[in-house]
């Protein structure tokens, strides 16, 4: 048995109990990164550290970082992923996910000043609101409807965007800030109501799937992977270019034919049920990520119809085994602190 290396740093990761941050916590711990989760279960799951079951370098801590935060131990690096990130939950309790992204990202920005430390932002292309550019580039300021329904989640990444920067400005604090793309794959929630899982199990359970509009509107789907990868390697990028820096795939598809390759991927009998569009809801999305390609020699590498198999693997095997809640999986944690 070879030795273990030292863990190169310490890393806390809010939000690291939902479906990117214990993606980006597995991969931190191939790196032999030391990983510390902190999230308040409200849309994030213990079922997704699962897979990460004895790892002696991973902690959990349940704490709300709109609240001040617990003590926590010497740090080298903050990953902020703390945020319900699908409408269906976001707008659920539109205060709460204010207060997460802009209370959380004071919290987290005053404990990376204290500490001397970096820290990332997960933003999102939510910013862009329904873009009048496009592709959207990191210059473009977006075009969002303050006083809509998705107000409290777009107008809080771009509040917690503009405290980075002020940080940045007043600290010298030194910040990164990423801008997400729809992304998906393993460990999606089943009921956060994003296209991608709704699409899938409604096509495994024989329902009509539901689209809204005339499902004209266009994605651009990043497979959690290939997400995962870009985040990475901006976190050990060594220059000192703070961002925004869009992840995504700049592949664009109608919702329209997502359904219709869904269908054929799940060899399902499906109808099609056609709703009206949500008020705000963006007619097109597409990042430019010439940015990235040129800082991180980063593109995404997985198709869409690779990615969607593996997410309906999931979504497959899901549906026939039973989800442990997380009140049955606390003893699997021996390193579970309740804050």
């Amino acid at each position: 048995m070879q030795d273990e290396q030292p863990c190169t740093r310490t890393i806390l990761i809010p939000g690291g109990a939902g479906f990117l941050g214990s993606h980006l916590a597995e991969a931190l711990l191939k790196l032999n990164h030391r990983i510390i989760c902190l999230d308040n279960l409200s849309t994030g799951s213990l079922s997704n550290l699962t897979p990460l079951q004895g790892e002696s370098q991973l902690d959990f801590i349940e704490a709300d970082i709109a609240k001040p935060l617990p003590p926590l131990p010497k740090l080298d690096l903050i990953l902020n992923l703390a945020c319900p990130a699908s409408p269906a939950h976001y707008q659920k309790d539109p205060i709460q996910t204010w207060k997460t992204s802009v209370f959380g990202a004071y919290h987290l920005l005053e404990l990376a000043r204290d500490r001397t430390i970096p820290i990332l932002q997960a933003s999102t292309s939510e910013v862009y609101g329904d873009p009048l550019e496009h592709p959207q580039k990191e210059t473009y300021w977006g075009h969002v409807n303050s006083v809509g329904p998705r107000s409290c989640y777009d107008e809080g990444k771009r509040a917690a965007e503009s405290l980075f920067f002020d940080y940045l400005r007043a600290y010298h604090l030194p910040i990164k800030v990423i801008r997400i793309f729809n992304t998906y794959g393993p460990r999606m929630d089943a009921q956060d109501g994003r296209v991608v899982s709704n699409f899938i199990l409604q096509a495994l359970r024989g329902q009509p799937l539901t689209l809204y509009g005339r499902g004209e509107q266009t994605r651009s789907f990043c497979y959690v992977d290939d997400l995962i990868d870009g985040i990475v390697r901006f976190i050990h990028f060594k220059g000192l270019t703070p961002g925004p820096l869009n992840l995504g795939n700049p592949s664009e598809y109608s919702i329209l034919e997502l359904a219709k390759l869904t269908l054929s991927l799940t060899q399902s009998s499906s109808l099609l049920s056609f709703k009206p569009l949500p008020t705000d809801d963006p007619r097109q999305r597409r990042p430019d990520i010439q940015k990235a390609q040129d800082l991180l020699q980063w593109s995404p590498q997985t198709s869409l119809q690779e990615g969607l198999t593996k997410t309906i693997t999931y979504f497959q095997n899901l549906l026939h085994t039973a989800i442990p809640q997380d009140t049955q999986m606390n003893s699997k944690f021996g390193n579970l602190t309740r804050r």
